[in-house]
């Protein structure tokens, strides 16, 4: 396959693919596993035949198309009728239509996160379930970030979409007092796709800048939906300073560099400055949370712009208030590194040491800080130790670099 035609399909299945699957799962009852086998036809097809006959002037009616016709072929093999199949037909056939006429689609992908939120979906699932269906994240890649063997993980969600098609889940925002529940894992969907496009880290690697950009516009969108949702407010806040700092990542010769030791004088002004205005409007609420509280971390980070300096006391001060929000691993490590700016990396161990093992054994985070905070209490072997466990689960070359320079420095 040539390069500008596989470059073709990769294009439109990061930018169209989410956003047809909704189209289509929204009109057919929820057949969300229907609605993929289709769609995933029609994008295997494109594969073999576009580089024949060619990129269509409209990839997403050519992709629509393709899938009535394969649904219809199998209707006709197995000669039978399903309603099920006839409402996916019915569904792509509105999909064309639309786009025949010149309008863009309904964006339904937050009401597609809503209908993953349901009650009725096992708690375990709700999230990567978003993840998979509406930010295209693959079943290995989730189970990787929820810590759980990928296997586990796509039974999880198999088990998951059976239950939408067979509980006849409505496709449809929630009312308010269903809100708080549902809205949570929309949250965790949002943030969780956010961190894995920005940890693929170079912003040219494959999927990074997709789903950094669709987290945001989600986000966004959310606010719109819910203006009164601090959370959302704060989840928006702490993806814009992170983003907003896109420029520094890394030096002229590709290396990656830290956020401590980055040029303050290369992060976007403007990202932060909305960043911040978001951060307000969620304190306004006076409810916080844990979105506002990262965010706030990142807005002392984000003031070493101004003053010159990190102001490691406060950032431990909101760690420790983000403590009794959440036990999530990754709050409890940047505790643990935040406490070793303060007092001291005695202490800070000892709240990495008391961290889960099954949790750490392949979170490559958790290695970095221990190769650190080993080297600052002077046990060199066990710091080296560390960073190569590190090294060895970290994936982008120039992150790999950075620790191999780190551990022999």
């Amino acid at each position: 396959m040539t390069p500008p035609v596989h470059d073709a399909v990769v294009a439109c299945a990061r930018d169209s693919y989410s956003q047809l699957l909704s189209f289509v799962a929204s009109r057919a009852g929820g057949d969300l596993s229907s609605a993929e086998d289709a769609l995933s036809e029609a994008f295997l097809a494109a594969l073999q035949r576009w580089p024949e006959e060619g990129v269509p002037d409209r990839p997403d009616a050519w992709l629509l198309t393709i899938a009535r016709r394969r649904l219809i072929d199998l209707q006709r093999r197995e000669n039978t009728r399903v309603k099920s199949t006839d409402m996916l037909l019915h569904a792509l056939s509105q999909a064309e239509a639309a786009l025949d006429e010149g309008h863009d689609f309904n964006d339904d992908r937050l009401k597609l996160l809503f209908v993953c939120g349901h009650p009725a979906i096992d708690v375990s699932a709700r999230t990567p379930l978003m993840l998979q269906t509406v930010l295209g994240m693959k079943a290995e890649r989730i189970a990787s970030a929820f810590l759980v063997p990928p296997v586990a993980m796509s039974q999880r969600l198999v088990r998951a979409k059976a239950k939408i098609h067979a509980a006849g889940i409505p496709f449809q925002i929630p009312r308010a007092e269903e809100w708080p529940e549902r809205l949570a894992f929309v949250l965790d969907a949002i943030y969780v796709a956010f961190n894995a496009g920005w940890e693929t880290a170079a912003p040219e690697a494959p999927g990074h800048e997709g789903l950094v950009s669709e987290a945001i516009y989600l986000a966004r969108a959310l606010i719109q939906l819910v203006p009164d949702a601090p959370e959302a407010l704060g989840l928006l806040s702490l993806m814009l300073h992170v983003h907003a700092r896109q420029a520094a990542r890394f030096g002229a010769d590709g290396c990656f560099i830290p956020l401590t030791r980055q040029d303050p004088s290369l992060w976007s002004p403007d990202l932060i400055a909305e960043a911040e205005q978001r951060l307000r409007e969620a304190a306004a609420f006076a409810h916080p949370g844990r979105f506002q509280l990262e965010a706030a971390i990142q807005s002392v980070h984000a003031q070493r712009a101004v003053s010159g300096r990190i102001h490691w006391p406060m950032i431990e001060g909101f760690y420790r208030v983000l403590r009794s929000h959440t036990n999530a691993i990754g709050a409890r490590i940047g505790h643990a590194l935040a406490i070793a700016q303060v007092r001291d990396a005695s202490e800070a161990m000892a709240e990495l040491d008391a961290l889960p093992e099954s949790q750490v054994q392949c979170h490559q985070p958790y290695w970095v800080a221990r190769g650190h905070l080993l080297r600052q209490l002077g046990d060199m072997a066990k710091s080296r130790e560390a960073y190569q466990r590190a090294i060895g689960l970290t994936e982008d070359p120039s992150v790999r670099d950075f620790l191999v320079g780190t551990m022999k420095g």
